[in-house]
C-alpha cells in the first residue's frame, strides 16, 4: 500500500516538474517583439549592461554623432538623445559617423565607431578610421580617449567590433572597398559581361589591441574575405552585388564576434548596405585571430521577399541576450515594404544547434 503511495506521489511530481519546465520553455519562446522596431538606425548595437537595461545606439538619428535608446525588456524603447558630440573644432573626425558599438569595462563604457579622419592629406574621398570615446555612465555623454583614431593601416577602415578575453582585446574591422580592386573569376565574368571593368572588395581584418585601447600590437591578420572562384560555396550570395549588376564591389564587412563553448563564431555581411541583396553568414574557428572556415547554411539571414515577406536589405548585426539570460538574440537592420529605404531595427531569436549550426529565426515582422 505504501509502494503505491509512494509511486503516485513520484507520478504527481514527475507530472510537476514536466509541466513546469514546459512552462519555463514556453516562457522563453514568449519574447516577441513587434519587428520592425519604431527605431530608424543602420548597424545596430546593444549592450545588455551589468545594471541589466539595454542600450541601443547605430548609425543615424542624429549628425555628427550618435544617440541611443535604453529599455528594461527589448520591448519599449526610451530615447535618451544625443550621447556623442563629434566634428568639433577639436576632434579628430569630421564627417560620416558609422557603426557605433558599446562596452561596459571596469566601471566605465567605452564607445567605439567609424568616422572621416580630419587628417586627409592626399583628399581621399574615403578616408575612415575607427575611434572610441569614454563615459561614466551608460547615456553619456562620451568624450574622445585620444585625439586620433585608434591605428592608422594606411587605407580606410569601419565597423570595429572587439573581443575581450583574459587580459587581450582584439580588434576586429572591415578595410573598406575603396581603392581595392581585387581580380577573381567573378571579376572576369563582369567583364565579360560588360558590367564592369574592376570589381572593389572589403575584407575582414582581426588584430590585438593594447589594453588600454592607445594602438595595436603585432600585424592585422586577414580573417575573411570574398570568395575568388565562382564555384565557392559562399559565391553566389556573397556576390549577389555584381551578378545583379548593383555596384562594381563585394563586401566583407559588419563583423561580430562571440564564443560558445570553444568555438569561436564571427558573423559578417555581405554585399552593398544600401541594396536589397545585404545578408549575413558567419564563419568558425577555434581561434580568436583565425584561421575561419566559412559555414556551410550561409547566408543566415536575408531577404524575404521571395517566400512573401516584405524584408530586404538585412544586415550588419550584433547579438545580445534575452531577458531570460539564456536565449541568443540577433540585433540587425533592414527594410520593409511598408518603411521604405530608411533603415530600421530587428530583433529575432538565434541559436547555436546540436551540431554547432548557427541560425537566425527570422527576420520576422508583426502581423497587421
Amino acid at each position: 500500500m505504501k509502494q503505491n503511495r509512494f509511486r503516485n506521489f513520484s507520478l504527481v511530481l514527475l507530472f510537476l516538474l514536466t509541466t513546469f519546465f514546459t512552462a519555463c520553455q514556453s516562457e522563453k519562446k514568449q519574447l516577441k517583439i513587434e519587428n520592425p522596431l519604431p527605431v530608424e538606425f543602420g548597424d545596430p548595437y546593444i549592450l545588455k549592461a551589468s545594471d541589466g537595461m539595454y542600450y541601443m545606439i547605430g548609425t543615424g538619428g542624429v549628425t555628427d554623432g550618435f544617440k541611443m535608446y535604453s529599455s528594461s525588456d527589448l520591448k519599449n524603447w526610451k530615447d535618451e538623445g544625443r550621447i556623442y558630440q563629434g566634428n568639433t573644432s577639436d576632434s579628430w573626425n569630421i564627417a560620416n559617423f558609422w557603426a557605433p558599438e558599446l562596452y561596459e569595462k571596469d566601471g566605465k563604457f567605452y564607445l567605439l565607431f567609424s568616422a572621416d579622419w580630419r587628417e586627409n592629406p592626399t583628399n581621399e574621398l574615403e578616408n575612415f578610421r575607427i575611434g572610441v570615446a569614454v563615459a561614466d555612465n551608460p547615456t553619456g555623454p562620451y568624450t574622445d580617449l585620444f585625439d586620433r583614431p585608434i591605428f592608422d593601416p594606411g587605407y580606410p577602415v569601419i565597423d570595429g567590433n572587439l573581443w575581450f578575453e583574459n587580459d587581450k582585446v582584439y580588434l576586429y574591422y572591415s578595410r573598406c572597398c575603396y581603392k581595392n580592386p581585387v581580380e577573381s573569376e567573378v571579376a572576369d565574368w563582369a567583364r565579360e559581361k560588360g558590367m564592369f571593368d574592376e570589381i572593389e572588395e572589403s575584407w575582414v581584418y582581426g588584430v590585438e589591441l593594447q589594453p588600454d585601447f592607445s594602438g595595436i600590437i603585432a600585424e592585422p591578420k586577414l580573417l575573411l574575405r570574398p570568395p575568388l572562384k565562382m564555384d565557392d560555396q559562399q559565391a553566389e550570395w556573397e556576390s549577389r552585388s555584381v551578378t545583379s549588376g548593383e555596384v562594381n564591389r563585394r563586401w566583407t564587412e559588419g563583423s561580430y564576434l562571440f564564443k560558445n563553448e570553444d568555438t569561436y563564431y564571427i558573423m559578417y555581411s555581405a554585399n552593398y548596405f544600401g541594396g536589397k541583396n545585404y545578408a549575413v553568414g558567419y564563419a568558425t574557428s577555434d581561434s580568436p585571430l583565425g584561421p575561419f572556415q566559412k559555414a556551410d547554411n550561409n547566408p543566415v539571414l536575408q531577404k524575404n521577399v521571395e517566400q512573401g515577406g516584405i524584408v530586404t536589405g538585412t544586415g550588419h548585426n550584433s547579438v545580445t541576450v534575452a531577458p531570460d539570460g539564456e536565449t541568443m538574440i540577433c540585433v540587425y537592420h533592414g527594410r520593409t515594404s511598408e518603411t521604405g529605404d530608411e533603415r530600421v531595427v530587428f530583433i529575432d531569436p538565434m541559436e547555436i544547434t546540436a551540431d554547432g549550426k548557427l541560425v537566425v529565426h527570422g527576420p520576422t515582422t508583426a502581423e497587421k
